[in-house]
């Protein structure tokens, strides 16, 4: 715990330095100092803050889950049944690098502005990556462990909570850290058309009235909101990582 806490320390000190020098060096409004930008904080009142961030947070929340769980259930099923990966796995590769950021417009169309299509479009874009991480990580398993189990009169119930289980997850919450910059990403996107609530709406809100501190209120904001889920997926992906040494 004292190590991360000083790996942290050390992240955040760096980071305000070289966003002092940047504002100091730039010296214009578009780039305030930190200083300039946490003392605008209590001009923006926490009604304000906290509805942006909750409907954020639950859009995030509501996308992320619904991609687990479509990506745990896909992703063990590809390897699992041999017919279905060999059918599914070229539509993968093929469908996984294809910028679907731009079909935005059309589950607008087909969704409405409200926060459904959003979260269809993030769900859809951060599944790929949990179920290719589900996979590989199921892939990975030797095929000697599951004949062990087999000679040992195991069920398939037996094999999938001792084998197949703990890998996925192990492969899961990998992935999860790598979607959740994307979902996050996506996420900003999305909100700046059409909602009234958000961060990302917030921040571009700031932006298009040039208030720059209350701008930059919102990128900590959404900074430190994407800090705190990460570290809270490290945090059990250690507990998991301990729960299999033991």
């Amino acid at each position: 715990m004292g190590g991360q806490i000083k790996r942290f320390v050390y992240a955040v000190v760096v980071v305000h330095l070289i966003w002092t020098l940047c504002a100091l060096a730039l010296d214009r409004p578009l780039l305030p100092t930190p200083w300039a930008v946490y003392a605008y904080f209590p001009t923006i009142t926490w009604t304000v803050l906290w509805q942006n961030l909750i409907a954020s947070l639950l859009r995030l929340s509501v996308s992320l889950s619904c991609a687990s769980l479509l990506g745990i259930i896909s992703g063990i099923a590809l390897v699992r049944f041999k017919r279905l990966g060999q059918l599914c796995d070229p539509l993968l590769y093929f469908l996984y690098p294809l910028p679907k950021i731009a079909f935005l417009p059309v589950l607008m169309l087909l969704f409405g502005l409200g926060d459904g299509s959003k979260i269809i479009m993030i769900t859809l874009i951060t599944v790929f990556q949990i179920t290719i991480g589900v996979r590989d990580a199921v892939r990975q398993i030797p095929a000697e462990l599951y004949q062990t189990l087999d000679v040992l009169a195991a069920s398939r119930v037996d094999l999938f909570k001792a084998v197949t289980w703990p890998a996925s997850l192990a492969g899961f919450l990998s992935a999860l850290k790598i979607a959740l910059g994307t979902a996050l990403a996506t996420l900003f996107f999305t909100e700046i058309y059409g909602t009234q609530v958000g961060l990302g709406y917030f921040i571009m809100d700031e932006w298009n009235r040039l208030d720059y501190r209350g701008m930059f209120v919102g990128i900590v904001v959404l900074s430190g909101l994407a800090y705190l889920l990460f570290s809270l997926i490290e945090l059990a992906e250690g507990y998991f990582l301990r729960w299999q040494r033991a």
